[in-house]
Formats: C-alpha cells, sequence, structure tokens
C-alpha cells in the first residue's frame, strides 16, 4: 500500500520531556514520519504507568531503537499510513496501541501490529485506559499463568490499572479473584467490580485471610508487583504446585531468608514477566489474541467489560498527574489528554 496521508503538513509536534532534573516539560520536537509497516497516529489522551515513572528518575531505560519521550499507550485516530503495511486501515478510524515509548505526544508511529481498533461503545479517553493494562493482565493471566475456571488469583495492587483489568478477566474465564488493596475506598471498589473477597494488607496478614478464604489450600496463581517486602506472605498464600507470578518490584528487590526452601516445599512456580522489552513478534501475538478472545467481550459481556479510569489531566498538567500517582491514590488508570480527536 502506498503512503496515505491526511491534509496535514506540521513537521514538529508538542510532546512532554523529561529536562536533566527529572521535571516534565511541554516541548516542541520533531514529528515522526512512519516507517515501514508503520502507521501515525494523532494522539487524543494516554495513559500513567508505574514504568513511566521509573524513567522519568532514569531507572527505566527504553529498549533499543524505541522512542525517548514517555508513554507506553495511545489512542486517536490514524492520521497517515506508511509503505508496506498490510492490513485494511483507513485515515481517521479510531484506534488504540501498545507502545515501546513516545506516548506523551501529539503524534506517535507504531507498527501496525500493535494497533487494535476502539471498541464502538467507548470514547477515545476511555480506550487509552486500555492497552498497557489490559495486555499485561491478559499477557500474565493467560500466556504466562495459563489460569483454569475454578482456580482462586491472589491479585496485588487490586484496585491499579493492571489490577481492575485483572479482576475482570479472571471472572470471565470463571475463576475466582481475591485481591490486596491499601485503603477501605479500594477494597470495596475491586468488590464491587468482581473481587470476591478483598484484604487490606496494611491492616491484616493476607496470606491468612487467602487460606482462610480457600479453606487452607491456598492460591493457584498469585499476581504480583510488589517483591520483596511480600515473598513470605506469597509463599504461605501459594497452593501446592502453585504458580507465583512476578512482574514488578514496588515492594524491594531483594529477599532475606529462606525463600526458595519454602517455595521448593510447596512445589512452586515462579514465573517472572515483563512486556515492555518483549519481541515485536511476540507483542503482536499478544494483541492479535487480546484483539480476538477479548476485546469483544467489552461489548458482548453482561456485564461488559470496562476500562477504570480514576482522573484525567491536561497535558501541560502531566507533573501533577505523575505526583497523583506516587502518592498511590489513584483507583484504576490515569489519562492524560493529548489532543482534540
Amino acid at each position: 500500500m502506498s503512503m496515505q496521508q491526511m491534509p496535514e503538513e506540521k513537521t514538529s509536534m508538542q510532546a512532554v520531556c523529561v529536562d536533566e532534573a527529572g521535571r516534565l516539560d511541554v516541548k516542541h520536537v520533531p514529528r515522526p514520519e512512519p516507517k515501514n509497516g508503520q502507521l501515525l497516529i494523532r494522539v487524543t489522551a494516554t495513559a500513567l504507568n508505574r514504568a513511566d515513572l521509573l524513567q522519568k528518575r532514569g531507572l527505566y531505560a527504553p529498549p533499543p531503537g524505541e522512542s525517548e519521550i514517555l508513554g507506553l499507550e495511545v489512542s486517536g485516530v490514524i492520521a497517515n499510513i506508511g509503505p508496506e503495511v498490510k492490513g485494511n486501515w483507513m485515515l481517521g478510524s479510531k484506534v488504540m496501541a501498545l507502545l515501546g515509548g513516545g506516548g506523551y505526544a501529539e503524534y506517535v508511529a507504531v507498527p501496525e501490529e500493535l494497533i487494535m481498533p476502539v471498541p464502538s461503545h467507548l470514547d477515545l479517553h476511555q480506550a487509552a485506559a486500555l492497552p498497557e493494562a489490559w495486555l499485561t493482565a491478559y499477557q500474565l493471566l493467560h500466556f504466562i499463568a495459563k489460569v483454569k475456571p475454578n482456580e482462586t488469583v491472589l491479585i496485588h495492587a487490586g484496585a491499579s490499572g493492571v489490577g481492575t483489568a485483572a479482576i475482570q478477566l479472571v471472572r470471565l474465564c470463571r475463576a475466582i479473584p481475591v485481591v490486596t488493596t491499601g485503603s477501605p475506598e479500594k477494597l470495596k471498589f475491586a468488590e464491587q467490580i468482581g473481587a470476591a473477597v478483598g484484604i487490606n494488607y496494611k491492616e491484616e496478614d493476607f496470606s491468612e485471610k487467602v487460606l482462610q478464604f480457600t479453606e487452607g489450600k491456598g492460591a493457584d496463581v498469585i499476581l504480583d508487583c510488589i517483591g520483596g517486602s511480600f515473598w513470605e506472605k506469597n509463599i504461605r498464600s501459594l497452593a501446592m504446585d502453585g504458580r507465583w507470578v512476578l512482574y514488578g518490584t514496588l515492594g524491594g528487590k531483594t529477599a532475606d531468608g529462606d525463600l526458595f526452601g519454602k517455595l521448593l516445599g510447596k512445589r512452586g512456580h515462579l514465573l517472572c514477566s515483563l512486556l515492555r522489552n518483549r519481541s515485536l513478534q511476540y507483542k503482536a501475538e499478544l494483541v492479535r489474541s487480546f484483539t480476538e478472545q477479548i476485546l469483544p467481550h467489552f461489548q458482548s459481556t453482561d456485564p461488559p467489560l470496562r476500562p477504570v479510569i480514576d482522573s484525567m489531566f491536561n497535558m501541560e498538567d502531566v507533573e501533577m498527574a505523575h505526583q497523583h500517582m506516587e502518592a498511590n491514590k489513584n483507583i484504576g488508570k490515569i489519562i492524560i489528554k493529548i489532543g482534540t480527536s
């Protein structure tokens, strides 16, 4: 397919840049052009991820070849179709995309394999809350843990973007979601969207509650973004032959004590996964599977799946948005409004 472009000849765009002190500032930068197999998206919105906070502090560099601009997901409209694109894409179509970087900008060029259509009843701000969190949760549950019906799944950070997606996906596959959160408000919300039980980890030993709920069996699967500070309680919570899926280390990267001995005693499987540094082929298969297996349920299921949005900020207020996430007060995703598509 030859290159197609909406009638717009700008060569620059606004983007959120990180200065040497780690502050966020909106600046004019060169607008990307789609390479072979890529589409250019005029961005309506992006959403925050913990990775953005780490990258801003110099602790999580983008993979080689990816944009230095923050942002792992966007929604918007197709503004340009690059050469050698295979799909039947149309200019102006509403889409959402998984990114390796570049989302905090007015335009981003994305391989067509990582782009999804927006479900018809979702607006573009809602759609921005979907790609990274839902694809992460889907990957952890189905590609990594291979969850089965009637299994108990312990989900840490149950009110986060990934957590709220995981609750709904666990219910969809007829498994049983149990969550930990850090406030009564978050517990209540998690239970409203399908958690069978919620545990305030600041006030209770979550391993005791998990064992009580499962009548001593433990959780078949644990989705863990905390790491170090939870390791002992995680192993105590884990069922025999259970799968402990680690995808973050918000609670520390080290574990002191008999981790391996206790894990071995449970015949436990420790599975580790990240999404950002996966190959294009892997991400493409994940997006294809999610589009076929899950995306229709945002319309057809009763009740339908839904992205959970905590708050929305304008592009110039992105520093405030980051502070809101750093305070750990959000329930669901924090959206940054970029354009007016």
